[in-house]
This record gives C-alpha cells, structure tokens and sequence, in this order.
C-alpha cells in the first residue's frame, strides 16, 4: 500500500522564535499574513478591530472605516492581535497596586512629578485659565444632568470634590475620545463623568421599552400636575373621625380626562375586603364610596346585615370598622347611603325603623318609629286600603303594622331632602335639614292604586342643580331645595319629573320598549356639564337618554334614547355613571360575568375588558369612586373585586 504523502505545515518566512527584544516582537505582531478572513471576522466581532475584506496580510482587501479617528495607534496597525504572539512574561504580571489604565487625576492635594511641575512653570497662566473654564462648565452640565433624574440615595466626597480634574492626553489613549477639540488635555471630574455617559449612550441607544416606559412616566407627570389644591372644606382635618379618615388624601382632579373609544386602561388590583374574605358574608348587597374625594372610603352591606369601612388604596384597603344590624334586612341598593356632606350615614331597609351611622363620633342611632317618631299613616293616600288589600290575598305584610318601610331613599344633592319610595306608586318627601325628619309632602307617581301597587317605584334621581335650573327656564335663581327636580321610575316603566317646589309632574313619558313591571334600574349622572338617564329592563336592554329627557318639558313627545345598550340579555340589576359621564357600567346578577362599560361620547361598549378570564362572578353591585380613579364590583359570592382606571389615576 502506498504510503501517503507527510502533510507539509504551513510556515511563515518570519519565525518567532529567539526574538531578541521587544520591539523585534512587535514588528512581529503587525505582521498578518497568518490570519484568514475567519479569523479577522472573529477579532473585528469581539474586539472592535478593522476588518481586512478578502486575502491575507497586509494591504489586501479594504478596511471598513471607523468613525473613531483617535483609535490605538496599536490597535490600528496590528489588526487587533496583539496579545497574540506576546510571551508569557508580556501576559502575566504582579499587580504592585498601581493602575496604568486609571485617568491621571490632578489635585491640590497630589504631589506633581518634575516634568508635571516643569509644564506648570511654562505655561502657568493657561492652565489656570483653562481649569477655571472647565470647572465651570462641569457645574453647568452636571446640574442639568442630576435636575432631570432623582436625588442619589447616597453622595461620594471625591465626586463632590471639584478641584480634581482629569489629564486626556498623558492618561490613556483611550480618553482622547472624550476630547472635544485636538488641544484639549485637562477636563474636570465631573465633566469627565459626563463625557463618559454620554459615549456610552452613544454606543448603547435606549431601547424602547424604556422610550415608552418614559411617555408614561411623562403623561402621570402632566395629570399631576393638572391637579389644584382641595378647597378648605375638602381640607379640613380629619383626625377626629375616629378611625374613618384615617388615610385621605388632600388633591382633587380639576384637569379633564378624554378616554379613548375603544380601549379601558384597566388594572385590578387586590380585593377590598380581603382581609374577611373568610368571615361568610354571604353576597354583595351595597357599594358605595364616600362623597368627598379626599376620603378614600368604601362602604359595603352584604346579606349577613352588616357593614362594614374599607380604607381604599390600593394595596392593603385595612378594614376600619364593622356595623351590625341584627333586626334590618339589607335589601335594597340604598340600604346603605351617605349624606351628601360625608358626615352621617343612613341605614334602612324593609322595615318601618332605621339607623344613622355619624362618622364623626363612630355612634350609630336607632330610630325606632318612622323617621324621628313620625310615620306615614297619618299622610292621605291609599296604603292602608293596599295593606287591607294584601291581607285578604294572604300576602306578607310588612312587620310593624301598617308603618311604611324605607326600602328606596335618595338624597337630594344638597343634603336637606330625603326622597322615600312608598307603597301605592307614592314618594315621599321628608326634610332632612332642620333635624325633625317631618314628612312635609307626598307625590303620587301613578293614576290609580292598583297599577301602582303591582309596578311599585324602581328607581329615583335627583336632577343636578344647575341641569335643573336650565330645564325649568330660570336662570337666576340660586340653586336650592326649591329648585331640585326629581326623576321616579315606576313598575310600568313610566318616568315622571317632578317639580319638588311647586309638588307638580312637569313631564312623564314611557321608557321605550318598556312594559309592565319591565323596569328595573335608573341611574343619572351626578356631573353638571352633562347629563345622562339610563333605564334598565328585565330584558337586558339599557336605554340611554339624553339631557331632553328630563330638560324639555313643554314638549309633550316621548324621548327617544340615544342609544338601546342590547349586551346583556338577563335582567339588569346595576346600572351605575362615573363622576364626568364618560363610563356607564351596567350588569346583571343573573348570568355569570354579565357586566359591561359603555363609552358614553361614542355609546359603544368596551371592547378589550372585560375578557372571558375576568372572574367576575354573578355580579350584584358596582360603583366608582369620587374621582373615577377606582372601580369596585361586587357579586355574590361576597368578594369586593378593586380595578383601577388608569386614565383616571393620580398615583
């Protein structure tokens, strides 16, 4: 067999063996006609060196050009292999403690060498001019960096120290890129720092999370700023509310917010009632924030028959204190219902009796007959031959007589008139100011008792003030009791608008697509810029109207919604507005996750939330806060779900 042929090793006419001192090896380092273009590909990757395009050695191919004029005279020739051929007495040495590649710092304090002080006897006059001008300009540069970042969490004394200043040209090489003109040599510390950041996010671009991670930062910025001071009354101190304002807070939002159309920015965060999720409360009866924006408080009834503070905020929202009502059913959406002032609130139900809570003093009252001993028999409508009535059909009867019960009751927007849904179609009206809870007059919402009784009244609101003004054509008169305007929605979807001054129904029409005992829910807006009515149906429809639904009253037309909201298709068990009328929430307890937001200005629904992985549950009760910054949801499994509006939030 023949023998095949020795492989001849590649060889190089120089050798590099014996080299004799140091500057023969770096001739020999130069020299790159042993290199392939694999090799100066690799070394230009990790290195940064120029790359020779095509054939060995040097001067074939071109070199891709660079941009750093002030390169290595080291790094420019050899191609970036100098460390290849070095011996190992060149690779390994005894670190002896000083830093070669350390910028020269000079100080007042560092001791100058002969050549350093024979310079400065030279040329004396132009270093000190120069210093002067660059400690200037390091003040100058740094304070505009540090005003737009966040104070450091600690301070270093060599840093604060700017007498020091830093040597371009008799430091490293790598410092001439700093340099901003050829003759540049001595900078200051802090503009040294600055340079620094500079080239390295010259070479390291932000990147776009972080962009948009900043737009952000921005927007939050702008919305804080936005906010004014609260007025004194939203100021006042809150340290004797025992243990009810424990956590406010002191600004409110003046800036207006615009909400796209089809996307809610929406973040959920911890349940409120948390911290008793293991009590068996049983489901969510009552939702309700507490009027003043500077307190962040939430009340919630649920069908064990207590109620129960949270302090919201976000995180933790600690339970601040527990109502119990062993004899007063929680039924309704108002069993629950603070004052309009924030002071008190009152607790009813189905009963003729009720309580106040005074926020203040943390006291609950028991009224034990009617409102401050007074009770509605003595008014003249028809409950008594309903209540005579129901007892010959063999139906339940109130316990307590013939006394009313307060299942439905609406403050007026000032606070001095209680609006009570009673039997037989009636509303009656009760003065809340003086103190005395007199039953001053009645209005009948229906033509005949029998209509009424099987209908009953489902829902009121109290017409803002300056909405009501505008609509009864007098605008110069102060807006008061006298001039508050009450909507009523019967059992037989009828909407009537009562004139309470002149006790006169100054429009009625009929919900459209409404029938008899169809109605459900009615929910206003509490804004006075603009106003909304939604009534909801046991069909699942919500029917939005706008402001000539309750303003024009000589037209004696039906108004024509807006718009029929056909989401749903259970009957409507919640219908709720935000503060500035941009967000309707409705939902029905009857099928699982039925809860939907309503874009008012285009009055279409949220598209992206809520999802089908939203745990919503059979939702019974939705509110949101002052503000519109939260919004709590309640189903029936007793869970206070807390989401957070982001267009809204001022964190």
């Amino acid at each position: 067999m023949a023998r095949h042929a020795k492989k001849r090793q590649k060889t190089s006419k120089t050798t590099y063996q014996n080299v004799p001192d140091k500057s023969s090896r770096l001739e020999l380092l130069l020299d790159d006609s042993t290199k392939d273009d694999e090799e100066r590909r690799l070394e230009s990757a990790l290195f940064g060196v120029k790359y020779n395009v095509g054939g060995s050695g040097q001067g074939k191919g071109k070199a891709i050009e660079s941009d750093d004029e002030d390169e290595d005279p080291l790094l420019q020739d050899d191609g970036g292999r100098a460390l290849a051929h070095l011996q190992d007495e060149d690779l390994f040495f005894v670190d002896d403690g000083a830093d070669e590649d350390a910028p020269i710092i000079i100080g007042d304090d560092s001791e100058p060498s002969a050549s350093d002080s024979e310079g400065d006897d030279n040329d004396s006059e132009h270093e000190e001019d120069k210093r002067r001008s660059s400690k200037t300009a390091d003040l100058t540069c740094f304070s505009k960096f540090k005003s737009s970042t966040k104070p450091p969490a600690w301070t270093d004394a060599d840093d604060a120290n700017t007498s020091k200043a830093v040597s371009l040209l008799k430091g490293h090489s790598r410092l001439r890129k700093l340099r901003q003109t050829v003759d540049e040599d001595i900078i200051g510390t802090l503009e040294y720092e600055t340079r620094l950041r500079r080239q390295f996010e010259q070479i390291n671009p932000e990147p776009e999370w972080a962009k948009k991670a900043k737009s952000t930062v921005k927007a939050r910025k702008h919305a804080l700023d936005l906010l004014s001071e609260a007025s004194d009354a939203e100021e006042e101190t809150v340290s004797s509310t025992n243990r009810v304002f424990a956590d406010s807070r002191t600004a409110t939002r003046n800036g207006e917010v615009k909400l796209p159309r089809d996307t809610l920015s929406i973040e959920r965060l911890r349940d409120v009632n948390q911290e008793t999720k293991n009590s068996g409360s049983g489901e969510v009866r009552v939702l309700a924030f507490h009027p003043n924006p500077s307190a962040s408080i939430l009340c919630v009834a649920s069908a064990d028959r207590r109620i129960r503070l949270f302090n919201v905020d976000g995180h933790l929202s600690p339970l601040l204190t527990t109502l119990h009502f062993p004899n007063l059913p929680l039924t309704s959406s108002t069993a629950a219902l603070f004052h309009p002032s924030g002071q008190s609130l009152l607790v009813s139900g189905p009963r003729p009796f009720f309580y106040t809570y005074d926020l203040q003093s943390g006291t609950s009252t028991h009224h034990a007959r009617g409102l401050w001993g007074t009770s509605f028999n003595g008014l003249t409508d028809e409950t008594a031959i309903l209540q005579q009535r129901r007892r010959k059909r063999g139906d339940d009867v109130v316990k307590g007589g013939d006394a009313e019960a307060l299942s439905l009751t609406s403050f007026n927007p000032h606070g001095d008139l209680l609006a009570v849904a009673g039997r037989g179609g009636y509303v009656h009206l009760v003065d809340w100011k003086s103190g005395a809870g007199q039953v001053i007059g009645s209005l009948k919402c229906s033509g005949s008792a029998g209509s009424a009784g099987a209908g009953g009244i489902h829902g009121m609101w109290w017409v803002p003030p300056t909405l009501s003004i505008g609509a009864l054509g007098d605008t110069t008169a102060v807006a008061g009791p006298s001039n508050s305007r009450l909507a009523v929605l019967s059992g037989d979807s009828e909407v009537y608008i009562w004139d309470v001054a002149q006790r006169k129904c100054v429009h009625r029409w009929q919900d459209q697509g409404g029938f008899r005992r169809a109605a459900r829910v009615l929910a206003g807006t509490t804004t006075q810029a603009s106003g909304y009515m939604a009534v909801g149906s046991n069909t699942g429809y919500v029917n939005v109207y706008g402001s000539d639904s309750y303003s024009n009253i000589e037209s004696p037309a039906t108004p024509t919604p807006l718009k029929a909201i056909s989401n749903l298709t259970t009957p409507i068990s919640a219908a709720r507005f935000n503060h500035d009328a941009q967000i309707l929430a409705i939902a029905s307890k009857q099928k699982k996750d039925a809860l939907r937001m309503v874009h008012l200005p285009s009055l279409t629904v949220f598209s992206n939330w809520p999802t089908s992985g939203t745990p919503l549950g059979h939702v019974t009760a939705v509110d949101f806060s002052p503000q519109s910054e939260y919004a709590v949801i309640g189903n029936t499994r007793g869970r206070v779900l807390l989401y957070n509006l982001r267009n809204y939030a001022v964190l």
